[in-house]
């Protein structure tokens, strides 16, 4: 009896967690669309690393996102897919997740030379192709790591099923990669802070990007909190402090809430720069006015110029209209 209510509550969970990636996808396929196409299409902004590391961050988390997707659909519906296709699928939910977590690194990175070398930065670092070479040194990074990870062997007596058991190999590895990760991440926070507390830059720059390095941050934690929050929800259940059914929906509640934050965290973290912002006004204006509508109070502190020229777009398009619309009220 308990088994079975235990079955029938991790099939109703499937389906949030299907649900709730499927709408994370949908939102970072919308966002992927116009901030990724804008940083292709704009010469100012495609050799530029920042920009070139924000695409390969929004591809990652659009993959992982889609990958979440169809791995939860086929457990809702008990498919039975082949051990290819079920390693496939393992392989790049494990692949994209951590390539997340490296371009944040290599973001990070990337912000230090800027302000601590700042001249070997600007010879090396902007020149030609190396930013795309960059972001694709990560994803190879990225695919290796699930190959390297022991596999876990799928339990054939219970039909072959491509169940979450898939995804528990190499917990010692993983916690290895987030550290090393996050303890990289930290040192760069602390040199770029004291680089700019010894040259006494305390204006509305210096505040603007302790702000970037806050979102920077929460981007981080929203990585990495998950795997912390189930390694302890594991731990308690493995003690029985805890039911298993209330395992599972506190996995569950975990899994959605920072599934969608982390989709806006890096959407959010994206709009933050000027321009970026510029060149979304020029491509999609009314996107743009939405954007800043829905988005304003984390990026207002950067919008002073764009602002102005959307609301010259506006008053340029109101005789457009009237044009427009007074041919078709004289001809009534």
């Amino acid at each position: 009896m308990t088994s079975n209510g235990t079955t029938n509550s991790t099939e109703e969970y499937s389906v949030v967690r299907f649900y709730v990636s499927t709408v994370s996808f949908s939102l970072l396929l919308f966002f992927n669309l116009i901030i990724n196409w804008t940083i292709v299409r704009a010469g100012s902004l495609r050799g530029q690393a920042r920009f070139v590391l924000i695409f390969h961050l929004l591809v990652s988390a659009l993959v992982y996102m889609g990958t979440n997707s169809v791995f939860y659909y086929q457990i809702h519906v008990s498919a039975r897919p082949s051990r290819p296709a079920c390693q496939a699928m393992i392989t790049l939910l494990i692949s994209s997740a951590s390539n997340i977590l490296l371009t944040l690194t290599v973001m990070a990175l990337d912000r230090f030379c800027a302000v601590c070398h700042p001249l070997r930065y600007t010879a090396s670092f902007t020149a030609g192709r190396w930013p795309w070479l960059l972001g694709l040194l990560t994803w190879t990074v990225a695919l290796l790591i699930p190959l390297s990870l022991p596999a876990q062997p799928r339990d054939d007596a219970v039909g072959g099923t491509c169940g979450k058991e898939q995804l528990t190999g190499g917990k010692r590895e993983k916690m290895v990669f987030i550290s090393a990760c996050t303890l990289v991440i930290l040192y760069t926070y602390v040199r770029i802070l004291r680089e700019g507390r010894r040259l006494g830059v305390l204006n509305r720059r210096n505040r603007a990007g302790c702000r970037t390095i806050a979102l920077h941050g929460t981007q981080l934690a929203l990585c990495i909190l998950p795997n912390f929050v189930n390694f302890v929800l594991g731990t308690l259940r493995q003690h029985r402090l805890i039911q298993q059914n209330t395992k599972e929906l506190s996995a569950v509640v975990v899994f959605a809430f920072f599934s969608l934050a982390q989709c806006i965290a890096a959407v959010v973290y994206g709009l933050r720069k000027e321009e970026l912002l510029e060149q979304l006004d020029h491509r999609f204006p009314c996107c743009s006015r939405y954007l800043k509508a829905v988005l304003g109070w984390t990026v207002r502190a950067n919008w002073p110029q764009t602002q102005h020229r959307t609301s010259n777009w506006d008053q340029s398009c109101l005789p457009l209209l009237a044009e427009r619309l007074l041919p078709t009220r004289s001809e009534h």
